[in-house]
């Protein structure tokens, strides 16, 4: 027997692992079934369950529950990054609380410690995801640095450096003068700082005494200066094109130079131009052949290019005192205050520095081109379809890709250098050194790059890399390439894009047919949450509160095609409800004996009432069904819901009341029968969304299943069990007592009032309708009666019902004066809303400046408030008739 109240954490210790035991999880290579494959984003070693991540895998644990369900043979592919630096820094900063660093300990001896590290703690984010309900194959779970993975990295960087697509190269980087390590434009964060705009003169070489003003946020990076851009259509500096300038503190002379990177809007027409240290500056040095001079190090101090007043200064010491003796030279023409964007480390907080330096690169824009052609040509397609506009961006304006990390945890990258710093790449360190040997025409010393790649190099083989690549596994021909991609659109291009480039090249197709990118999860203000702001939500709290089932189903209700979702505690807790109502109705069908009857065929049913539920049973499976396979998730919750709230619960369960309080023993066996088929449907439908609640209810309500829900097919109905009479009859039912409650509700009639109905003009049909259903309508209704007139009561409420009007005479249950007065005071204050709201989207200074997520909130709160204005004056239109 079912218990009174729904306990999500006692179903959720109890069926995750006997899932797991079962072996439902597992894929079959050698299973004649089609494959279905989706790769786990691998999260971070060093991550904690997030909101995203709750969203990601829910709809991920979706399709692939829902495609078991279908008859594939899935695989769900589960593992881990490495994180390079996240994970270095969370072993180093526990090295610092014993005051030792990774130099004391040398490179081996610190690898050691974050393996053991990664032994001990590293695994919390995967039992995070099995609380979350998450159906991965865990027997086949991977790490980026296993072994397997390891030389597949190795491989793939050998075989494009011979291909001649990485290369090493002196070029600017992000570099973090904390971490002391390039890092990726996803680890960058722009913060708004309240900055200085410096004028500095720098004067002609020729001795005219004629200068050019420049504008500049950085004075510290002006002794690298190599130009002085104008734009070359600015008449004000035409003449001075081509002439030479002074470089002030440093008397290097510069060219001044045409170039239309130079903004004649912006500061004063004329910019300085410092290749090593500003990545614009870079591309213009680059057209132009200038000199680059690095005049910082790797810490971020001025080094031996600049005069030795500066050198082994920090750069913001270094800028005050340049800005000091500019303005003693007379130089200085004014500062201005200039609130700008700088790019911060994302871990360290500090500036980052565009930064000159030797590292090794890949010719993305090489390896893009088959990737753009895949999308283009619809060998892979982006949902929502906005998302290809972003791609193509991306990838057309590609860059060189730093791959090269100065860390000691992640792959090593497989370089050895000579003594003349010839660098020999090879798979191993004996390859290596045969090659140097050829080369040398003798053995010599060799030593290895101290870097590490790049963590997206290695995450962009994790398609392929996991299925046993570079071999040829009965896995990889089988399970690539994969179905669908599910992920954020903030790693578009640092991960889907470099899963593409690797895939096509390596493996000669593409690694997954459709790449589904979900919303972000905001706060309910629509919000970004942040720590800053307070507003983080954390699911496993969620789940310990309200249980997984309502958190999944929360997150797939919302998550409709390019909108974010506004997460507030409030929706949890009303799924939960919606937990709650199912298991009520399970418990209520249990104790009237409506349990599944082991060969039962709902086409063989003769109430009325039974066939409309299983045509509405039909209608929902395919609802729910077409919306997984376009991805539409909020529209399969949405069918779900509707449907065992509405039909089955609100209105099935109470028609069919009178036939199981009833004499008739056959009517009474085949409502049971077919409640408790309804009522499988129904845990079949709801068992990719709501995977915990349902298969309790699966196995708690029939003996001998043969099988766990999470291995059961699901719903394939016949339109024929649609029948069209009893659905016109049925409706019409629900249409009648939903208008008359609507009435009482807006009416304020008390909930024990009974009203007699007057019906006029009806047809014999629905007069037999009325008389057929009669205990049924008055019980639901709250009426006291039916009768049919000629002429309808004065005063009495009207509704129109297909060719009958029907009336309600309230008069003597309700104060009509009062009601009215209330329903004025509540329009004027609905009203009131209303301006105020479209006053301020009215306000073009708000519109600009509020960030979009509030201006939907203010169109979504004032289309509710008119919608409710509406309401409100037809039931007080109503109530001018009383």
């Amino acid at each position: 027997m079912l218990g009174k109240t729904f306990e999500p954490a006692a179903i959720e210790a109890k069926w995750y692992p006997e899932w797991e035991k079962s072996g439902a999880f597992r894929c079959d290579p050698t299973s004649a079934k089609t494959p279905y494959t989706i790769m786990m984003p691998p999260p971070n070693v060093t991550g904690s369950l997030h909101m995203g991540h709750a969203l990601t895998f829910t709809l991920q644990d979706i399709l692939v529950r829902y495609h078991r369900m279908k008859g594939y043979d899935v695989l769900w592919q589960p593992g881990t990054d490495h994180a390079g630096i996240a994970t270095q820094m969370v072993v180093e900063r526990q090295l610092e609380s014993q005051q030792i660093t990774r130099h004391d300990l040398g490179r081996e001896k610190f690898v050691e410690k974050i393996w053991e590290w990664k032994a001990e703690s590293g695994g919390t984010i995967i039992n995070q995801l099995r609380r979350l309900g998450a159906s991965a194959d865990w027997e086949r779970e991977r790490f980026t640095m296993d072994e397997g993975l390891s030389h597949a990295v190795r491989k793939v960087f050998v075989r494009l450096f011979k291909e001649g697509l990485i290369y090493r190269d002196k070029r600017l980087v992000n570099w973090d003068p904390r971490l002391l390590t390039a890092i990726s434009d996803l680890e960058v964060e722009p913060r708004e700082v309240k900055g200085k705009l410096w004028h500095f003169r720098y004067m002609l070489a020729d001795g005219s005494g004629r200068s050019i003003t420049v504008a500049t946020t950085r004075p510290e990076t002006m002794l690298g200066d190599t130009a002085v851009a104008v734009h070359p259509e600015d008449e004000r500096f035409t003449d001075l094109v081509g002439q030479m300038v002074e470089l002030p503190l440093v008397g290097r002379l510069i060219p001044i130079i045409a170039d239309e990177y130079s903004d004649p809007e912006k500061g004063t027409g004329a910019v300085k131009i410092t290749p090593a240290h500003d990545f614009n500056d870079f591309e213009v040095g680059k057209r132009h052949n200038l000199e680059m001079i690095n005049v910082l190090d790797r810490e971020a101090r001025m080094n031996e290019n600049v005069p030795e007043a500066y050198r082994g200064l920090d750069r913001y010491k270094a800028r005050e005192k340049i800005v000091a003796d500019i303005e003693a030279l007379g130089l200085l023409v004014e500062i201005e205050d200039h609130p700008h964007t700088v790019p911060h480390g994302d871990r360290s907080g500090v500036a980052i520095e565009p930064w000159l330096t030797d590292q090794w690169f890949c010719d993305a824009a090489t390896l893009a081109k088959p990737a753009l052609e895949a999308v283009e040509t619809g060998k892979t397609e982006f949902v929502p379809k906005q998302w290809e506009k972003t791609y193509y961006e991306w990838m057309r304006n590609i860059q060189p890709w730093c791959v090269s990390r100065q860390l000691w945890w992640g792959h090593q990258i497989p370089a050895w250098y000579g003594p003349d710093g010839k660098y020999f790449v090879e798979e191993t360190e004996k390859e290596a050194a045969a090659a140097a040997d050829a080369h040398y025409g003798k053995p010599v010393e060799l030593t290895r790059d101290p870097d590490v790649l790049d963590t997206w190099f290695s995450s962009a083989l994790w398609p392929f890399s996991t299925l046993g690549w570079p071999e040829e596994t009965p896995e990889l021909k089988r399970y690539y390439p994969g179905d669908v991609l599910v992920t954020g659109l903030d790693i578009i291009f640092f991960w889907v894009a470099r899963m593409m480039m690797a895939g096509i090249h390596f493996e000669q197709d593409i690694p997954f047919r459709t790449v589904y990118i979900h919303a972000l999860v905001r706060d309910e203000r629509g919000q970004k949450m942040s720590k800053s702001k307070g507003n983080v939500i954390d699911p496993l709290d969620l789940i310990d509160r309200f249980g997984a089932d309502a958190l999944r189903f929360t997150l797939t209700a919302q998550a409709g095609q390019g909108r974010d979702i506004k997460l507030a505690e409030s929706r949890v807790e009303g799924y939960r409800n919606f937990a709650t109502k199912l298991w009520n109705a399970a418990r209520y069908c249990e104790m009237n004996g409506a349990q599944p009857v082991a060969g039962f065929d709902p086409a063989t049913a003769k109430q009325r009432v039974n066939r409309w539920i299983a045509g509405e049973v039909v209608r929902t499976a395919k609802k729910i069904s077409q919306a997984f396979e376009t991805y539409r998730f909020n529209d399969a919750a949405g069918a779900a819901y509707q449907f065992v709230w509405g039909s089955f619960c609100d209105w099935y369960l109470e028609f069919t009341k009178p036939i199981l309080l009833g004499e008739d023993e056959a009517a009474k066996a085949e409502t049971r029968a077919m409640t408790g088929w309804a009522l499988d449907q129904i845990l079949l439908m709801l068992h990719p969304m709501m995977p915990y609640i349902t298969e309790e209810l699966w196995n708690a309500l029939a003996e001998k299943r043969g099988g766990l829900l999470i291995s059961a097919a699901f719903p394939e109905l016949p339109d024929s069990l649609i029948d069209a009479e009893a659905d016109a009859e049925m409706e019409w039912l629900v249409r009648l007592i939903s208008d008359i409650r609507s009435v009482r509700s807006d009416m304020n009639v008390p909930p024990a009032a009974k009203a007699p109905l007057q019906v006029k003009g009806a047809s014999a049909a629905t007069l037999a309708r009325f008389d057929s259903h009669n205990d049924i309508i008055l019980r639901m209704a709250r009426l006291s009666g039916v009768e049919t007139v000629d002429d309808t009561a004065k005063g009495a409420v009207q509704i129109v019902l297909d060719e009958a009007t029907l009336a309600l005479p309230l008069a003597d249950l309700i104060d009509v004066s009062v009601e009215k007065q209330r329903l004025t005071k509540e329009i004027d204050k609905v009203e009131v809303e209303i301006k105020k709201i479209a006053a301020k989207l009215a306000n073009e200074n708000f519109v600009a400046k509020a960030p979009p997520e509030v201006v939907e909130e203010n169109q979504e709160r004032k289309a509710d408030a008119e919608a409710t204005r509406d309401k409100l004056s037809a039931a007080l239109q109503r109530l001018a008739a009383v």
